[in-house]
């Protein structure tokens, strides 16, 4: 069983080429110039490279210049110079339309094979009747559409038919392509109704078969339209490729097997009255059974929501945001590792000016402070430090000796000394000095003489 609709927020078949973030009004415009020019070089070098290949192979030419391939052959070249329109067209649509070429078969993006495979039983019927009408229709002549044709015999009607069969289903599916999709959703992108857009197409598949009878014009315009609002309702291709390939089985095949009849160079259009009445009835009578099953199996007729534009990715990385780039940046001025509320970083924050350490309390530190000012060691009393006072003016150093011209001690007599007077003592030239002037103390000579004179006198 088919899918069933999504909500009505996406898009007809009909519509299929705005399925696209990057539509513009002149994408159908200029990818049916583009198929336009396509099929016409591709015809022409499938032209000249059978022509050389013919002539190589010694194929007879016609009065005309063209060569004589006969009517397998012949055929076979005219099916595969239609087919190659198949391609083309998916290319356009992929390249010009910049949308997934899926989207001209359906509106699911993809064919459905089991909802072709229904329509193609479907087309059965219809079809089996057409030859039976027909003949029962009379001629222009008032004679059964019956002719004296000659049956071309088994091989040959073999071969033909194994060709048809290859090449049919890709003719019929290239011309529904072009015509039920190009072309129809072409039209589709600036016209909203399905009954309008379908017409271009309808009157474009009739003209390009040629303008042979009246009837046989009408015949392939009502296929045209029927073909197209059964592509709208269904939402997709597969109704008319499956009516087209077996319609043009029949026709091929019953020229296949007279004598000269792929040889024909007649199309649709040159249809007489009663066979384009019969193709007219067998066309209604297979778009009502296709109808019918639509209502049973409910095929999905609208598109999902149209794609969003992509933004284009240059690199495969999200670009950086900061100064650190190509690596990641970090919320703080520490990069990648955890920011410290303090001035310390990722230690902790002392309360006091010396970090870790316990704050002093006064301005030695951690050391206690001295009670003086001269340190650990003890203040001296007096202004020499921790050095004795000396209390005369030369310090701790002994005073200089006597001037010569001075008069001395006198030497001791024979009669023994006797009891000497000291002399008074000279005074000299004061020496500076920090220590205030006190008693001078004896010279090491005096002593001796008032130790000797002591002696003596004891």
């Amino acid at each position: 069983m088919t899918a069933t609709s999504p909500a009505p927020s996406g898009l007809p078949y009909h519509r299929m080429a705005r399925y696209s973030p990057h539509y513009r009004w002149w994408r159908p415009l200029l990818g049916t110039l583009l198929l336009f020019f396509g099929w016409l070089l591709s015809g022409i070098f499938l032209y000249v490279l059978t022509d050389i290949l013919g002539r190589v192979a010694g194929y007879r030419e016609l009065p005309d210049g063209d060569l004589d391939f006969g009517p397998v052959l012949g055929t076979a070249l005219d099916l595969t110079a239609i087919a190659l329109t198949l391609p083309l067209v998916l290319l356009a649509v992929r390249w010009v339309g910049r949308r997934p070429a899926g989207t001209v078969a359906s509106v699911t993006g993809r064919p459905r094979w089991r909802w072709l495979a229904r329509c193609l039983l479907a087309a059965v019927p219809p079809l089996l009747l057409l030859p039976v009408v027909a003949i029962f229709l009379p001629d222009d002549q008032g004679d059964g559409a019956g002719g004296a044709d000659v049956w071309v015999g088994w091989q040959t009607f073999l071969v033909s038919l194994a060709m048809l069969v290859l090449l049919v289903p890709l003719q019929s599916a290239a011309e529904e392509y072009l015509f039920r999709g190009w072309l129809f959703q072409a039209a589709g992108a600036y016209l909203r109704s399905p009954w309008l857009a379908v017409l271009p197409q309808a009157v474009l598949f009739a003209a390009a078969h040629g303008w042979g009878t009246p009837w046989g014009f009408a015949d392939l315009l009502v296929f045209g339209l029927t073909a197209g609002w059964l592509t709208v309702r269904t939402g997709g291709l597969e109704a008319s490729v499956a009516l087209h390939a077996l319609n043009n089985l029949l026709a091929f095949g019953l020229s296949a097997a007279v004598v000269d009849g792929l040889a024909s160079d007649e199309t649709a259009a040159d249809a007489p009255w009663h066979l384009a009445v019969a193709d007219m009835f067998s066309v209604l009578l297979f778009a009502a059974l296709v109808l019918w099953l639509a209502r049973r199996r409910r095929p999905q007729y609208l598109s999902g929501p149209v794609p969003e534009p992509v933004p284009p990715r240059l690199l495969p990385y999200t670009p950086p945001q900061g100064a650190y780039w190509p690596y990641p940046q970090a919320p703080g001025a520490y990069a990648a590792y955890p920011q410290a509320p303090g001035a310390y970083g990722a230690y902790p924050q002392a309360p006091g000016g010396y970090g870790t350490y316990p704050q002093p309390s006064g301005a030695y530190g951690p050391y206690a402070p001295p009670p003086g000012a001269h340190g650990p060691y003890a203040s001296p009393p007096g202004p020499n430090g921790p050095y004795p006072q000396v209390l005369g003016a030369h310090g701790p150093y002994v005073p200089p000796p006597p001037n010569p011209a001075e008069p001395g001690p006198a030497a001791p007599g024979p009669g023994g000394p006797g009891p000497v007077e000291p002399s008074p003592a000279v005074p000299g030239p004061a020496e500076p000095g920090p220590a205030a002037p006190g008693p001078v103390a004896p010279a090491p000579g005096d002593s001796a003489s008032h130790q000797g004179g002591v002696g003596q006198d004891s």
